[in-house]
């Protein structure tokens, strides 16, 4: 789950109401993608059992599963440089779309690859986020 305060995106307790969505898309996409780069198992706090991925159109359902595939991916050391971040409110539960769009460099690589990913975030008891949704595509020109 994703619980984050103003300084420190880590840290447990802020209300989710008490930020604006752009701020917390923002302060989401940072530390997932932190995350990603360099400690990929640690994604696993992010998502829950009714969570999917899909991942250039390959689903995968649950917590563990999506874990298990983001770190069986070919490539070991990555970095995301992003360009954009758009967020929506998502319904009455207070969920919101996160559409991300950047540069995903491989380590070894020249060239970066471009990719979008789609996060549907979903509120829980507790105040935090999780990702219930989450697509991923590499843009090829």
């Amino acid at each position: 789950m994703f619980s984050f305060s103003r300084p420190n995106i880590a840290a447990v307790g802020l209300q989710r109401f008490e930020m604006d969505p752009d701020t917390v898309a923002k302060a989401f996409v940072e530390h997932y993608y932190n995350l990603f780069d360099l400690n990929r198992v640690g994604l696993a706090s992010l998502y829950q059992d009714a969570s999917m991925l899909t991942f250039e159109g390959q689903k995968t359902q649950g917590s563990q599963n999506i874990v298990a595939k983001l770190t069986a991916l070919p490539f070991q050391q990555c970095k995301h440089h992003i360009t954009t971040v758009d967020c929506q409110p998502s319904g009455p539960a207070g969920g919101m779309l996160v559409f991300v769009s950047g540069n995903l460099q491989l380590s070894g690589e020249q060239h970066a690859l471009k990719f979008s990913q789609m996060f549907h975030l979903m509120p829980t008891p507790q105040g935090s986020y999780y990702v219930y949704n989450d697509i991923f595509r590499l843009n090829y020109a």
